[in-house]
């Protein structure tokens, strides 16, 4: 099957608008009299090919100086001086153009370079001013919305990933299972232990608040964060017992840090229900927050092994790492691997904002 060639629209507009304005030039020779049809292709082509050549270069050089990602204002900063110098050179490159032809045609009688360029340089220089100020402003105008659209999007796919993430929380939280063990956890403590069972039902109250009214926060403080982990392995620790040990390692200087809603949790969890929960002899999780390269790294180990992950664990960690993409486009990273002695090791690099 042949595939045909495809302009882009970029190659559309720059074909479509200077051949209308070179046509809008020739109806004004038809209309002035003395027009001739061979002149007039003439001028028409060269119009064409020589000012696409000269807005396709500003086009390469914006794009090689990535002035389409700047501010509004740094951008208009750069176009200004930009105006003038493509001015410039359409004035020149025009001037030699519409010489060149006259003297091809035999049109230029006895007039010099100079005499044409007194003559006509003033205002050819006006027009071309006026013709690149619009191209200018229509190209990157084009491309700032689009920017805009494209940010829109982001914020939009960031905000239904979040949405999904906090339904996957709630689900968990709100399941059966999980509500059956934490509240037969809860029952048999308060025969043993009252003042256990008492913190576990303010650790469940906690998890199921943070899903039910925290839903349209897209990130939190690790201090915040780092609470909510907490909560939830105490609450599993209540229902584990002694198979199920954890240490948080973070520093004070990271607590305003803002990390992903559910981030950290998010991994503890999966820790937890593939890692220690299948193990018979349970195990330890290790939660440990690091700074380097104005980069904070989270970091979960806990015993298993990857073979053993489930279709949901994949889910979950694939939804993560597509929040971490378009929350912080392409700048944050995320590993999973095997470590020796049967430890699965979990990382998230994201940008230390603060």
């Amino acid at each position: 099957m042949k595939i045909k060639p495809h302009l882009s629209l970029y190659w559309k507009c720059q074909l479509a608008g200077w051949t209308i304005a070179s046509l809008y030039w020739t109806l004004q020779g038809f209309l002035t009299g003395g027009f001739r049809i061979d002149l007039a292709l003439v001028q028409l082509i060269s119009d064409v090919l020589i000012y696409i050549l000269i807005t396709h270069l500003y086009r390469n050089f914006s794009l090689g100086h990535h002035w389409e990602d700047l501010d509004l204002r740094s951008l208009l900063i750069r176009i200004l001086p930009a105006v003038l110098v493509m001015g410039i050179l359409y004035a020149v490159v025009t001037i030699l153009k519409l010489y060149g032809i006259r003297v091809l045609f035999d049109l230029n009688g006895q007039q010099s370079m100079q005499e044409f360029i007194k003559l006509n340089g003033l205002g050819i220089f006006m027009a071309g001013i006026r013709l690149m100020a619009i191209w200018l402003l229509a190209y990157h105008l084009y491309h700032y919305a689009k920017r805009e659209l494209r940010m829109a999007t982001e914020k939009a796919n960031i905000e239904l990933s979040l949405k999904q993430t906090q339904l996957d929380h709630l689900h968990m939280q709100l399941n059966p299972h999980f509500l059956f063990n934490s509240l037969n956890t809860i029952k048999s403590l308060i025969y043993t232990s009252p003042n256990s069972a008492g913190r576990g039902i303010d650790l469940l109250t906690e998890l199921l608040r943070a899903g039910l009214y925290k839903g349209e926060t897209l990130v939190l403080p690790v201090e915040e964060e780092l609470s909510l982990v907490k909560d939830y392995l105490e609450l599993e620790q209540l229902r584990m017992g002694e198979r199920l040990t954890f240490k948080i390692d973070s520093n004070a200087s990271f607590s305003s840090i803002p990390v992903p809603r559910m981030c950290i949790q998010g991994l503890v969890e999966n820790a937890v229900k593939h890692g220690v929960a299948v193990q018979k002899e349970g195990g330890f999780i290790q939660v440990l927050l690091t700074k380097a390269s104005d980069f904070l790294c989270i970091e979960v180990i806990n015993p298993g092994r990857l073979s053993g992950e489930s279709t949901e664990s994949g889910i979950g960690l694939k939804n993560l790492e597509e929040r971490l993409k378009l929350t912080y486009a392409g700048k944050a990273s995320f590993e999973l691997y095997e470590i020796e002695s049967g430890q699965v090791y979990a990382a998230v690099k994201i940008p230390a904002y603060e």
